[in-house]
């Protein structure tokens, strides 16, 4: 079975970074690395047991002929699936204890999808900001990072869907706190990255509260999620909106913080997390198949079993494009 290639790419400038901000600010994974946890044999709050360690002996599965048969030829000739991934946040994508091995859910689902299509897996490391252009220019033939699906982002890329996508508000366990609507975080200083779909639900929730009268969330802004998490495990912060998944590897590795909200990530609409990419060029179907025999095969339930994502799993992968987005 064919061997996974790594791959680190050049950043973009800032410039390009900030033209980017309205595709990839929706499921930013955050910029959480290994340093997160490490490699244990102890099961973690939720019986998960978090292999952070470069060997990973990774769920594999056998190739779907009928899935493979639909790549186009463009991209099945080299005999590999290169795929932008952005390894900043445990469970998603990490880098392992040795801070060069790439490892996380989101690898994990792109090696069963190459797999599945009979291809090599190469890896193109790159910041999250980073993945539309490189998806653009050809770089990528796929993007697995935490991508949701979006208005935005239709009109450039096409998807396969693999995960729900959802945000999780995150206190101190001795809080008291529980957020279901836009007046549980009236007056609350909330940490929120820049440009993420995370900020355009919370903007849309003060706006609702500045309407009825009612003082606003204080929207805080972190360089890095740690210094988020530092802040928050101090005092200084009440909450911290964050893709749920980080926040549950947090909930059930540490004994300071906890879930105490749940949010979809397409807010008031919903969304899903989804393979990403580039609009027409015939591979979102072939990755909606492969996605869907792993459904069918067990390994995908593997996988995210192994990451404590099993909440998110989804019946059926499909494809969303232009076409069909929102119908």
């Amino acid at each position: 079975m064919a061997n996974t290639l790594l791959h680190p790419i050049p950043a973009l400038s800032a410039a390009a970074a900030v033209v980017l901000l309205a595709l990839t600010g929706c499921s930013d994974p955050g910029s959480a690395g290994a340093s997160e946890g490490s490699a244990s044999a102890a099961p973690a709050a939720n019986g998960v047991v978090y292999n952070l360690a470069p060997e990973q002996n990774r769920i594999r599965t056998e190739k779907d002929a009928d899935a493979a048969a639909q790549v186009p030829a463009d991209i099945a000739e080299d005999g590999r699936l290169t795929v932008g991934v952005s390894p900043f946040a445990t469970p998603l994508s990490v880098y392992a204890t040795d801070d060069k091995t790439v490892i996380g859910n989101e690898t994990d689902i792109a090696q069963l999808v190459a797999d599945k299509l009979g291809l090599e897996l190469e890896l193109q490391v790159t910041s999250w900001e980073n993945w539309p252009l490189k998806t653009q220019s050809g770089d990528f033939e796929a993007v697995f990072s935490n991508v949701g699906i979006n208005g935005d982002r239709v009109q450039l890329f096409d998807f396969a869907t693999y995960r729900a996508a959802f945000m999780a508000f995150e206190a101190r366990k001795d809080s008291g706190l529980t957020v279901d609507g836009s007046d549980d975080i009236s007056g609350k200083k909330v940490a929120v990255g820049a440009g993420t779909n995370q900020e355009k639900i919370l903007l849309a929730w003060n706006q609702e509260l500045e309407d009825a009268g009612k003082p606003p969330a204080q929207l805080q802004y972190y360089g890095s999620d740690a210094d988020t998490i530092l802040a928050l495990s101090s005092g200084r912060l009440d909450l911290n909106l964050s893709p749920y998944p980080s926040a549950t590897y947090r909930e059930n590795t540490r004994d300071d913080l906890e879930i105490v909200g749940k949010v979809n990530a397409g807010w008031p609409s919903e969304t899903l997390v989804a393979a990403t990419t580039l609009r027409g060029n015939g591979l979102a179907a072939p990755l909606a198949a492969a996605l869907n025999s792993a459904i069918k095969d067990g390994s995908y339930a593997k996988v995210l079993e192994r990451w404590g994502l099993s909440e998110e799993a989804i019946p059926e992968s499909v494809v969303v494009d232009a076409s069909n987005f929102e119908k």
